[in-house]
């Protein structure tokens, strides 16, 4: 980032690593610690290699306070390794935080104290030029003097607004303590930039929060005045006016402004609120209205980034940047996401309007921001993956180096909008006719079929349209807006390659799954050539083609490619001996895939279960629990990772479009006997499991040996979702599910 003189040619894209540090009553939710960043100085590298030379980078108060001999002994190193990459730091002090413990965002202390720090840091590190001494502070204000979820955890005007002044105090203190050092230091600030929609019953209430969400602005550029939109609310709410005069004379202009934008950013307040979820009803004290995301209502459009940052230009005309660009989402979404910031952003630079740069956010991922981090064990991706131990670079960060090298990134996702823009945006639509409880396979065909305008997409080709993971991978490519072509066997030889190759001149794919193959266990070793024939010539041919014509491809194998001898978790390193001619068959295709394409993602996994396309035991047996003709014997002393497909395939995608190859396991965590896991299912569907009885493996008399434990995990990191939620998401699925097939070419 240049201070003087801005290439206004090139659109600079920057980094940042997600550092709250969130009090919640008396713990502390540490992003830093979560992610293990402070444990990797390696990750700078990374951050270098993308080409990012501007990072967002945490020099946290609350860290600081905890020691700081250990603090300084850190940070002295990182901050010295940026320097040596050529990456300037954009210094944050305080991220989302209510400070140490010794303060609060409530303290009339609280601006000196951050202040004190602040020429701390710049006495330390006397040559940082550019700070975030507070990031977002009317969002952090809301979130804490307003809702309740973070600490201090109060819910009236009077407290939002005390935390929010304390907040914006804080940070003209603290540059003031700065520039004493460095005149030269610049703030850059960061707000939560949105717009509030709403029903012309509530527009009033609309209108309120439209001027309330300038607030952090306003403040900083000198314009909140007793004639500012919102001076009455600020004194009819308790505060005096003696503590808002000092910010008429007190103020500190951004050198740039910051904005955070999210799909949840713009929101929408309905007074019909009975078509609403009870969740998102709440009130003003003069009505009461629900409250969600504009984009999920039906006849509502978001602003989106251009018009948003375009309305901010117009306000202030300020240099500006997009300081955080993050979606917790699917890999393709994400991708789209990141690529609609990128091209508003070149738009209003061609307009000649003085947007700098939008912020990868966040490089290494997010914790929990699905709970506002009030819960622990949600982790989202983002330019890498993090749950390695080697960090992962996902698509993302194939995208951003792309960018900052000035060549193209090419990917036929891109051609298709986010959700955000589709047809299955809308989870409500406010009509009197309309039903919260409409059938959800039928809502999921309507919301889905925008997809059918991307025919000339380059597509996936699905090979295996009768098959169950087949049909699951159709079904979320729809939902996830992926073009695809489902290739039934009846239309390819996948042990010819002529026959390959017809099909790929045909549809011109940028991927191959590879759904279809020998499944059943019992049967191969009554007719191993066909088992052998299909999964192990086929899938090798595949892979071929595949590599010939520069095509990416996936396929799948199994945990039947082990003994069980090893009675805990199996892992990608470990040596595979099958005891049946399936396992045979799987192992060998392994072997001979990854000889003639080792680009190809090879999955393992184990016995799936479907809501979908019920051809597994587990949904026989729910289908006929009541049944008092049908009794199912199901091993205790077979051990195994149970896969939820809807999850395997999820991952899958993500995996594929990240470009990973080799071979890789996809489990959830942990491990259970076949008849424990379809009692834990019988019990949370609320069935009698007196339809099945446990018994030795021994005693079903199979045709083919299984291995007594073939429980998986990963070394790469990668898991799917605790098996009880798994469970809990495939019974939802389960009873609404109408088992309609995919129509197939």
């Amino acid at each position: 980032m240049e201070r003087n003189e801005h290439k206004r040619n090139s659109l600079e894209i920057w980094g940042g690593v997600e550092c709250s540090v969130v009090r919640i009553k008396n713990t502390l939710h540490d992003q830093l610690e979560l992610s293990g960043h402070e444990r990797r100085i390696s990750d700078l590298q990374l951050f270098a290699d993308s080409g990012i030379r501007t990072i967002r980078y945490p020099l946290l108060w609350e860290k600081y306070t905890a020691g700081p001999e250990p603090f300084f002994q850190l940070h002295d190193h990182r901050l010295a390794k940026l320097k040596e990459l050529g990456i300037t730091p954009i210094a944050g002090l305080l991220h989302h935080g209510s400070g140490p413990f010794h303060t609060s965002l409530l303290d009339p202390n609280f601006p000196e104290l951050l202040a004190s720090y602040a020429a701390t840091i710049a006495k330390r590190y006397p040559w940082l030029i550019y700070y975030t001494p507070v990031n977002e502070p009317l969002t952090t204000a809301r979130f804490s003097g307003l809702y309740g979820i973070w600490y201090p955890h109060a819910r009236d005007a009077f407290s939002f607004l005390t935390m929010f002044l304390n907040q914006i105090k804080g940070i003209i203190r603290a540059m003031e303590e700065i520039r004493k050092v460095n005149p030269e230091a610049q703030l850059i600030q960061t707000e939560d930039i949105c717009r509030i929609h709403s029903t012309k019953k509530m527009q009033y209430q609309a209108d309120f929060e439209n001027h309330r969400r300038w607030l952090t602005y306003d403040f900083l550029t000198g314009r909140f005045n007793r004639k500012h939109d919102l001076w009455n609310f600020f004194i009819e709410s308790g505060i005096k006016k003696t503590e808002l005069d000092y910010f008429a004379k007190n103020f500190c202009t951004p050198y740039i402004v910051g904005h955070n934008y999210y799909i949840t950013s713009e929101r929408f307040l309905d007074h019909r609120k009975t078509v609403y979820p009870k969740r998102l009803v709440g009130g003003n004290g003069i009505h009461t209205y629900a409250d969600t995301e504009v984009v999920r209502v039906a006849g509502q459009n978001p602003a989106g980034f251009y018009d948003l940052l375009k309305e901010c230009w117009n306000r202030y005309k300020l240099p500006m940047a997009s300081t955080e660009v993050h979606l917790g989402c699917t890999r393709e979404e994400q991708l789209r996401w990141f690529n609609e910031a990128y091209t508003q952003g070149q738009k209003l630079r061609r307009e000649g309007i003085d947007f700098r740069a939008i912020t990868a956010w966040a490089f290494l991922g997010t914790f929990d921001w699905n709970s506002l981090l009030r819960k622990k064990g949600n982790y989202e991706s983002g330019v890498y993956d993090i749950r390695a131990a080697d960090p992962r670079g996902t698509a993302l960060a194939k995208y951003i180096r792309a960018m900052q090298k000035n060549e193209s990134f090419e990917n036929p996702l891109l051609e298709v909008p986010g959700w955000w823009k589709r047809n299955i945006r809308v989870l409500y639509e406010p009509d009197e006719n309309w039903s919260v409880f409409k059938n959800k396979n039928q809502r999921l065909k309507e919301r889905t079929a925008d997809l059918e305008k991307f025919t000339h997409v380059s597509p996936v080709l699905i090979i295996g349209a009768n098959t169950s993971l087949g049909q699951t991978f159709a079904r979320l490519c729809r939902t996830r807006g992926i073009p695809y072509r489902m290739i039934d066997r009846l239309f390819i030889d996948i042990t010819s390659r002529d026959s390959i190759e017809k099909m790929i001149e045909q549809w011109q794919p940028w991927g191959i799954i590879n759904a279809t193959g020998f499944s059943d266990i019992d049967q191969a070793e009554l007719t191993p050539y066909a088992c052998f024939r299909e999964n192990t010539i086929g899938a090798t041919l595949l892979a071929q083609v595949a590599k010939i014509y520069g095509i990416r491809m996936v396929t799948f194998s199994t945990d039947q490619v082990f003994n069980g001898k090893k009675r805990n978790l199996y892992t990608e390193n470990d040596s595979t001996q099958p005891l049946n001619k399936f396992g045979e068959s799987k192992q060998l295709a392994e072997e001979h895939v990854m000889k003639v394409n080792p680009d190809v993602l090879i999955i393992r996994s184990g016995p799936f279960f479907n809501p979908w396309y019920g051809d597994d035991t587990l949904s026989s047996i729910l289908q006929n629990s009541h049944s008092v003709q049908k009794h199912f014997y199901l091993p205790s002393d077979i051990i195994i990772s149970p896969t939820y497909v809807a999850d395997l395939v999820n991952v899958t995608l993500d995996l594929f479009i990240d470009g990973v190859s080799g071979i890789m396991h996809l489990s959830h965590q942990g491990e259970v006997s076949t008849f424990h896991f379809t009692k834990l299912a019988l019990n949370m569907a609320g069935l009698n499991e007196k339809c099945i009885s446990s018994v030795s493996i021994t005693k079903l008399n199979h045709a083919a040996k299984r291995p007594t434990y073939s429980a998986l995990m990963s070394s790469h990191g990668i898991s799917l979702p605790p098996l009880p939620l798994a469970l809990g998401q495939y019974l939802n699925e389960f009873r609404t599910a109408n088992k309609v097939i995919e129509k197939i070419i």
